[in-house]
């Protein structure tokens, strides 16, 4: 269907604007002409452009969809046909598509992107017929992985790379293979060069991890659907749900307890831990008058988190004191041991620039360095004084870095908290099983 044709007519509806298009389809708002008036989106799919693989590809989508009510996944209402066309009739999202969002806010902060990424719902590709008989790919190109391009056999995996372009777009306004044309793109993605972030940007360090491991070319060494599922910024734990502010409510309860107790430490911990279940309680609840009432329960308990905070740190201080000169004794007995020195010193720095009051990821990033090479020590070091000293230094910054890490997730729950204040796009885009 050209796009200057007026829209196709129905005897039940009334089409309106072209809502978008694709190679197969184009899509109307329409208005139910009788009773309640309803609005839905109309998918348009001409006949003509249909061979056989994409009419078994239809009819796939339209079996699925008749099955699935999913909040995040567009409902299909009904289908119809004639003579020209094959229309399903489908649930309208005022919101409009991921892309739409995303061409309007340009960026997205990276919580709200990880809260897309928790709604995806994978399994479709793997009911599509992979290849029609003249070998035409479908699809939007830009988020077609290599495999596809480069016309080799592909599987399920396919949809990984797509999630990377996607996750890569929404944090940096631009997919990672922008081209001006089709020739352009594909030899950018048949291209070995490894994909590298815009300069000077900022992502965390699991978002980083995810987004390299799900943009790699060989599909045999991109990350499987089991470690995108339990990957640390996938987070599936933490996703708005029914559950989320019962768990949050069980955290605060111990929370409390340990605090009148006076286990500060214990209590800053747990209400952090609750602060990460309370956010997604305000995503996911929609009743206004429950959703201001969870919200001042946040304001509540970041207070008491950040008076806990400087408590904390005050009572820490002596501690910190004294593993200052266990440290400066073990480092003597290191001299033999120029591994171990250096990862001391990392461990060192990582200290200062956290007493400075640098508690960044660069800073939890030598934390983790600094331990990764002391606990191989340690599994090495043999029985005496100078391994009882490793021991308890292991120990001390390995409490350092949960309590930064602690003090890093608070600050992103702040964050998230104040985004969704300012932000009125607080409900779920929806996702359709769609013919491009």
């Amino acid at each position: 269907m050209a796009s200057g044709c007026a829209p196709p007519k129905l005897e039940e509806f009334i089409l309106t604007e072209k809502l978008g298009s694709g190679t197969y389809a184009t899509v109307y708002k329409a208005y139910r002409k009788v009773n309640s008036r309803e609005v839905v989106a109309i998918k348009c799919v001409s006949k003509k452009s249909l061979n056989k693989a994409s009419v078994e590809n239809l009819l796939t989508e339209i079996e699925i969809l008749k099955t699935v009510r999913h909040p995040h996944i567009v409902q299909l209402k009904d289908f119809q046909w004639d003579s020209e066309n094959i229309y399903l009739i489908m649930e309208f999202c005022a919101g409009g598509d991921l892309s739409h969002f995303i061409r309007t806010r340009r960026v997205l902060p990276e919580g709200v992107a990880r809260r897309f990424l928790q709604q995806l719902d994978f399994g479709f590709a793997q009911h599509m017929s992979p290849w029609d008989e003249k070998h035409v790919l479908r699809g939007s190109p830009l988020y077609m992985a290599p495999e596809m391009v480069c016309r080799q056999q592909y599987d399920a995996r396919v949809d990984l790379w797509s999630v990377g372009v996607i996750l890569y777009e929404t944090l940096f306004g631009r997919p990672p293979f922008a081209s001006k044309s089709f020739t352009e793109l594909e030899e950018k993605i048949r291209s070995n060069k490894a994909i590298e972030l815009p300069p000077g940007t900022r992502v965390s360090r699991e978002c980083r991890d995810l987004l390299l491991r799900l943009l790699v070319r060989d599909p045999e060494r991109r990350i499987t659907f089991e470690e995108f599922f339990t990957h640390p910024f996938v987070d599936l734990d933490h996703m708005p749900s029914a559950e989320s502010l019962e768990k949050a409510t069980a955290l605060v309860v111990d929370a409390v307890k340990k605090d009148q107790s006076g286990d500060l430490s214990s209590a800053l911990s747990l209400y952090c831990k609750s602060l990460e279940y309370f956010v997604p309680a305000l995503h996911y609840e929609s009743d206004r008058r429950r959703k201001a009432a969870i919200r001042s329960k946040v304001t509540q308990y970041l207070s008491r988190a950040e008076e806990l905070k400087l408590l904390v740190a005050k009572s820490n201080r002596a501690n910190f004191e004294q593993a200052k000169s266990a440290r400066d004794i073990l480092k003597e007995m290191s001299q033999d041991k120029p591994r171990l020195l250096a990862a001391l010193e990392i461990g060192s720095v990582a200290i200062a620039k956290d007493e400075e009051g640098d508690d960044s990821e660069e800073t939890l990033d030598l934390y983790q360095q600094s331990l990764g090479e002391l606990l191989l020590m340690l599994a090495s070091e043999p029985q005496g004084r100078r391994r009882t000293i490793l021991h308890k230094e292991v120990q001390n910054l390995m409490s350092r870095a949960e309590y930064l890490k602690e003090q890093l997730k608070m600050r992103e729950t702040q964050k998230e908290a104040a985004t969704m204040d300012q932000d009125p796009f607080s409900e779920s885009v929806k996702s359709s099983c769609s013919l491009q």
